[in-house]
């Protein structure tokens, strides 16, 4: 029969630690707000830049004299995969998903002949990743402000650019969670190098086939815009897994906070079972002994 001492113990100890899943859901919750307000208003610039390149480029695959940078290398042997995660865990499977989702595409890209390179966003991406023969060649940690998040997303660019630039990447993919709700993350890939048109709508893309004017001349915009919009769809992406990691991590707390509960209930039924029969059995020595008497 369990010892009522430790029922209590046990009860006392489960209260508190829902007190805390409680406490970490609303601070997740309140946080999500502002996390989802930019996430949201980010991917409005995002993919305006990226139509804009887009009608700029035209189509990348027929134009001969557009930038590598744009259009990616012929016969590119090097991939960048940026990985976005969290910096703390308590978030579900936020940051699981995403490795695994990381690890089938580093496994494609290595049946297509191709060496794979690993930039690190987050604590729990940087230690998980360390603990394998990738080659990881930067990591960025403590994303827990938006001026710190903007400047990690200029370091990436000028990483980016600075690789490309020395031979040393020849593609360049980001992965992140895509906040869609509250109760909803889905892991999302974004090609950097070459330039992504999978987001252009059915509009955009009857308007890309329009003639455009452009001034100045359209290199000289393209060596201007390309920067802005790494650093752009980076912070956007950035955006994006902070509301996500929120968003999870609420998720989770509240599924903790509400298992407490059950746990309580089921403990607080055992402790009175429990301190009944001990109550019984002492009547019935009571009892038994006034007879023998």
């Amino acid at each position: 029969m369990p010892n009522l001492k430790e029922l209590k113990n046990r009860i006392s100890s489960v209260k508190s630690t829902r007190k805390i899943t409680s406490a970490m859901k609303m601070v997740a919750a309140s946080k999500l707000r502002r996390a989802q307000e930019l996430a949201e208003s980010s991917r409005v610039y995002a993919d305006s830049l990226s139509f804009i390149l887009s009608s700029l480029a035209g189509n990348t695959k027929n134009s001969a004299d557009l930038p590598e940078i744009l259009t990616g290398r012929e016969n590119s042997k090097i991939s960048l995969l940026i990985i976005n995660s969290s910096d703390r865990g308590l978030c579900g499977g936020f940051n699981s998903n995403l490795f695994r989702n990381a690890k089938k595409w580093i496994s494609d890209q290595h049946g297509q002949g191709k060496s794979v390179k690993i930039m690190t966003v987050g604590k729990k991406a940087s230690s998980f990743y360390k603990k394998t023969d990738l080659d990881i060649v930067a990591s960025f940690e403590d994303l827990n402000s938006n001026d710190r998040q903007l400047q990690v997303s200029e370091e990436i660019k000028i990483k980016i650019m600075e690789l490309f630039e020395n031979n040393e990447i020849d593609e360049v993919s980001i992965l992140f969670n895509k906040f869609v709700s509250a109760i909803s993350q889905e892991p999302k890939y974004q090609s950097l190098i070459p330039l992504s048109n999978d987001e252009t709508s059915e509009d955009e893309s009857e308007s890309n086939n329009a003639i455009f004017e452009f001034e100045p001349d359209k290199n000289e915009l393209l060596e201007y815009l390309v920067p802005r919009n790494f650093l752009t769809q980076i912070y956007r992406s950035v955006l994006e897994s902070s509301a996500s990691e929120h968003a999870a991590r609420m998720t989770s707390m509240d599924n903790a906070t509400r298992n407490a509960g059950d746990m309580i209930d089921r403990l607080t039924l055992t402790y009175n079972r429990t301190r009944q029969a001990f109550i019984t059995k002492e009547l019935i020595e009571i009892i038994s002994g006034a007879e023998a008497v």
